[in-house]
């Protein structure tokens, strides 16, 4: 069996990907606006880390009305939101796919999918929606992270990834300039996926 695993490039996913490994075969999906070369950020994590990689492109619209989102807002929950999920339907259509894997954490706020929504997709597609970490805190997935993954961490601003607020803050950037992007986005550490740590078993198999 097939899991398909929407894939930034940051420890969740990566961990999310390792978790799942010993029951299914694994690739890796980023999903990319083409604002930013940010699939390709994401395939160089994922030969670092043994897996397949593909991007799927999305609509620039959705990434429009995110932008329209965020800016009446004033804050990036929303937008957010609208994009994950915009993106988990856009995997979960593609026919060949059967486990749509998500890195949302148990006490992720954002971002995150209700469970009528995710009931919607599953009945919608056919696809069954897994995510490996809803039952682990923070703490815990850092402490599995420390065990098998090497990262780095850093400001939003300045550490890669291919994540959706990659691109949006991009956009921001593009039509409002730099400041406007500090005025929405509270600051918050990001982390980057660099390898496995040699010698480690994939963390479902302890």
């Amino acid at each position: 069996m097939k899991a398909s695993v929407l894939f930034s490039g940051g420890k969740d996913s990566s961990l999310s990907a390792l978790l799942l490994e010993p029951f299914f075969e694994i690739e890796l999906v980023t999903c990319n606006f083409g604002l930013l070369p940010t699939g390709e950020i994401a395939e160089k994590t994922a030969k670092k880390l043994q897996f397949p990689h593909r991007v799927i492109p999305l609509e620039r619209e959705i990434l429009e009305k995110a932008y329209g989102m965020i800016i009446h807002d004033g804050f990036p929950k929303n937008a957010i939101n609208y994009i994950h999920e915009k993106a988990v339907e856009t995997l979960a259509s593609d026919a060949e796919v059967e486990f749509v894997v998500d890195g949302i954490r148990r006490d992720d706020r954002v971002p995150v999918l209700s469970p009528p929504r995710i009931r919607s997709i599953e009945d919608r597609f056919g696809v069954q929606y897994i995510c490996p970490l809803k039952g682990y805190s923070r703490k815990a997935v850092d402490i599995l992270v420390e065990r098998y993954l090497v990262i780095e961490e850093g400001p939003s601003e300045t550490t890669q990834k291919a994540d959706y607020e990659t691109e949006l803050r991009e956009l921001i950037r593009q039509l409002q300039g730099e400041e406007k992007i500090s005025e929405l986005f509270p600051v918050h550490i990001q982390s980057h996926v660099l390898s496995r740590k040699t010698g480690k078993k994939a963390a479902g198999s302890v």
